[in-house]
């Protein structure tokens, strides 16, 4: 089966997009679930603090309870659980009580299954092309989640740091010494912006769960592709924040997330890291 993959461009094009709806699916679990399980550690750890005894809520993670409709309780059954087919089918509804199943999840899934495609397109089948849907799946994930909460979850940030170290042992992306100084050169960059902003205003201008993303793009491509990537984030947020400002009176002192700037830039550097290098004379 490998071997026809790897002779096969068409067939490992669309196993991967097959495999990146499943992903999708998941990921749609992972951006609900994951600030909510950390809700209830935080809460947990409150009550400790102020010697209470912690509220037993029961078993909470990606696993359990069953998925099911907000609205009504209904267990979400095996076919009503099909990545995108299942949407379409129901017409984005609840098949128990008819409420409206967000556009999210389907979006989630079929972009999720497009870039999975691209990505094995691009590199084949290959560790490269692992690594590129590993990376894929962690970006949608944590742009989705800091897009709804504002939080970077170091749950993720930090595995996805080391994940990108451990595939550039083999220099899949970077030789490993570019990898490591673009780790540490990440966090700095940004943490050192923080807080010559904060000096400056009082105010703070990121949160550290950015740093640490951006440590991890370092760790994924090496030093030379930074430049290229904060530029790129900062230029598409900064446009898009100005946007909603005059367009939908997104008030100045309203916090805009980072993150999913720096993840589209992490996307595009994926596939474009030598060109965006060599703007700078790096590559």
């Amino acid at each position: 089966m490998l071997e026809a993959l790897q002779h096969s461009p068409p067939l490992a094009i669309g196993t991967a997009a097959v495999f990146g709806l499943l992903i999708g699916s998941f990921l749609n679990v992972v951006i609900h679930r994951v600030p909510k399980m950390l809700e209830r550690e935080w809460a947990q750890q409150a009550a400790e603090l102020r010697g209470e005894p912690g509220a037993d809520q029961g078993r909470y993670d990606l696993l359990v309870p069953r998925s099911h409709c907000p609205s009504c309780g209904h267990a979400i059954r095996a076919i009503e659980n099909v990545p995108l087919v299942s949407w379409l089918l129901q017409r984005g509804r609840c098949t128990a009580c008819g409420a409206s199943i967000p556009l999210r999840y389907p979006v989630v899934e079929g972009a999720t299954a497009l870039l999975c495609a691209l990505a094995i397109a691009h590199f084949g089948w290959s560790a490269a092309g692992l690594a590129a849907v590993v990376l894929t799946g962690f970006l949608i994930a944590l742009a989705f989640i800091d897009f709804d909460t504002q939080l970077l979850p170091d749950s993720m940030t930090l595995p996805l740091l080391w994940i990108g170290l451990a595939f550039n042992l083999w220099e899949v992306f970077a030789p490993l010494q570019d990898a490591v100084i673009g780790a540490i050169a990440g966090y700095l960059s940004l943490w050192t912006l923080y807080w010559l902003f904060k000096l400056a205003t009082g105010k703070e201008g990121m949160g550290y769960g950015d740093f640490k993303l951006f440590a991890a793009l370092g760790a994924w491509f090496g030093w030379t592709t930074l430049p290229a990537v904060i530029l790129l984030a900062s230029v598409v947020g900064a446009a898009v924040g100005l946007t909603m400002m005059f367009v939908a009176r997104h008030g100045r002192d309203v916090p805009i997330p980072f993150g999913p700037y720096l993840a589209g830039a992490g996307l595009l550097a994926l596939y474009l890291r030598g060109p965006l290098a060599s703007l700078y004379g790096l590559g």
